[in-house]
């Protein structure tokens, strides 16, 4: 049949393909089918789909499914019975769940048991497709084991809405055990308590030091320095043996705490020695002569080295918990890091307003520093002291007293003076606050921790300490419990 013809008959097809390769047969028992429009508006696939006889085979270039003839149990996808195992009835349901993530709601509430009548709206039956590009809102209650979770695309913008937010840890407002302490000095520059890794809490009360032991309550007077001298810092060594004490007169003495016996008395300072601070064998010193001493046990002279640096007196001091690095803090409102064979310091900080006495290093990260700044400056901020920048700061709004950081958790507690005298409770890094605790009549000066880091202390000249449960234990990060280790009650340390 040459082209005109093939015009004529409305047919315009290629010249390879001869007409009757078409295969166009009606039966006689179905009507001819009436076309609205002309054949030649058509394509020749068009033509082929409009035979009604299923014994005809149409040639095409692509392979087209039909999704109402698919047997979809070849694929794996109809449940099939299995034994049930005892104690295994979840697995059915997590099943179910599982297909419901992946192929829609009308998949996993279809019953496609072995045998069973297939549901009306399963993915088998043709008026559903089972890939679509179009969400379908879904019947399910947000209560129905099928609704949506984060795991299927349709809770990407309910994720946060799905799972509930953890809620704040409880923080106890009041403390547990109130301690009087007699004749505790209302001095920002002074350093008079601090608590052993053998849980007992030393405190300097006028000429005197007392220990006072957290497992039973029992009060022991460790020195009396006499009337012309005072007691200025007491820091204990790591290990909770031996605890170091400053006088006014500028001495450094080391005592054996347990048994109360003085094992050695240095000197080299001009005036009062209000800082100590250990590292695993050196014990530092700061003066209100400005100056910092390095004291060994191990040798006889009363000081191996004297760091100079700061143009006012030395309020705070504290060793890096790797012993690398030792950070200074002074009345020159001036923040040092030393390390622990120059005799220069290789950072000097110089952002804060203040007196900068607080000062504690992260036990969760290396380099990481913490300093606060007196009234005019208000602030906690933070340094990476291997590159030297200040990473955040957070104006607290009052003077800032003691930090400490926690190490069961990544949390700073921080005590205030003028104008609050409140205790905060602060998350790193958002530093967002979980807890304010007041209490004190006066500016609280004094903060020390428990060995097992869940109990701080606080001091202030309002002459008492007070125990609060702020931290949760290592094991447990549960909500701290309002009763503490000892009966809520109000006793004297001396």
């Amino acid at each position: 049949m040459d082209t005109a013809q093939r015009r004529n008959r409305g047919l315009n097809l290629p010249a390879s393909m001869s007409e009757t390769s078409l295969q166009l047969k009606t039966l006689s028992s179905v009507s001819p089918i009436k076309l609205a429009s002309p054949l030649k508006s058509m394509s020749p696939r068009t033509i082929a789909n409009l035979s009604p006889s299923k014994s005809t085979s149409a040639c095409s270039d692509r392979f087209i499914p039909c999704r109402s003839s698919s047997r979809l149990h070849t694929f794996g996808l109809i449940e099939k019975a299995s034994p049930v195992k005892e104690g295994g009835g979840g697995s059915d349901a997590y099943n179910r769940l599982l297909k419901t993530e992946l192929f829609g709601t009308d998949f996993g509430s279809g019953d496609f048991g072995s045998g069973g009548v297939r549901g009306a709206g399963s993915p088998i039956s043709p008026s559903k497709n089972m890939l679509r590009f179009k969400t379908e809102q879904h019947s399910s209650g947000p209560n129905s084991p099928y609704s949506p979770s984060i795991l299927g695309q349709d809770s990407v913008g309910s994720g946060e809405a799905a799972t509930p937010p953890k809620p704040p840890r409880k923080v106890p407002k009041t403390p547990h055990k109130v301690l009087d302490a007699p004749s505790l000095q209302d001095d920002f520059y002074l350093n008079l308590v601090d608590w052993s890794s053998q849980n007992v809490l030393a405190v300097g009360l006028g000429t005197c030091v007392y220990l006072w032991s957290a497992s039973n309550s029992k009060v022991t007077k460790l020195c009396d320095l006499g009337p012309n001298d005072s007691v200025c810092s007491v820091q204990w060594t790591r290990e909770g043996s031996y605890i170091s004490v400053g006088t006014s007169l500028g001495q450094v003495q080391v005592w054996d705490g347990t048994q109360c016996k003085r094992l050695r008395t240095m000197s080299g300072h001009q005036t009062r020695a209000g800082v100590l601070a250990w590292s695993s064998r050196i014990l530092s010193s700061g003066s209100r002569d400005r100056n910092i001493l390095q004291h060994d046990l191990r040798v006889p002279s009363d000081y191996i080295s004297k760091l100079i640096g700061h143009k006012s007196e030395v309020c705070g001091l504290k060793w890096s918990h790797d012993d690398r690095e030792l950070a200074s803090g002074g009345n020159d409102n001036q923040l040092l890091v030393w390390n622990q064979h120059s005799q220069q310091p290789i950072l000097r900080l110089t952002e804060h307003t203040a007196a900068v006495k607080a000062i504690t290093w992260s036990p969760h990260q290396n380099g990481l520093l913490a300093s606060g700044g007196g009234t005019a400056d208000r602030c906690i901020r933070f340094w990476n002291t291997t590159s030297g920048n200040q990473l955040n700061s957070v104006d607290t709004g009052s003077q800032v007293c003691n930090l400490a950081w926690s190490k069961n958790v990544n949390e700073i507690v921080s005590t205030h003076g003028y104008s609050q005298n409140q205790i905060m409770v602060w998350k790193y890094p958002t530093m967002s606050k979980v807890a304010t605790l007041t209490g004190h009549g006066l500016r609280v000066l004094y903060l020390a921790m428990s060995p097992d880091g869940q109990t701080i202390v606080t001091g202030a000249g309002d002459e008492t300490l007070r125990f609060w449960n702020v931290f949760p234990s290592v094991k447990t990060p549960a909500q701290v419990k309002e009763t503490g280790l000892w009966s809520l009650g109000r006793t004297q340390i001396r």
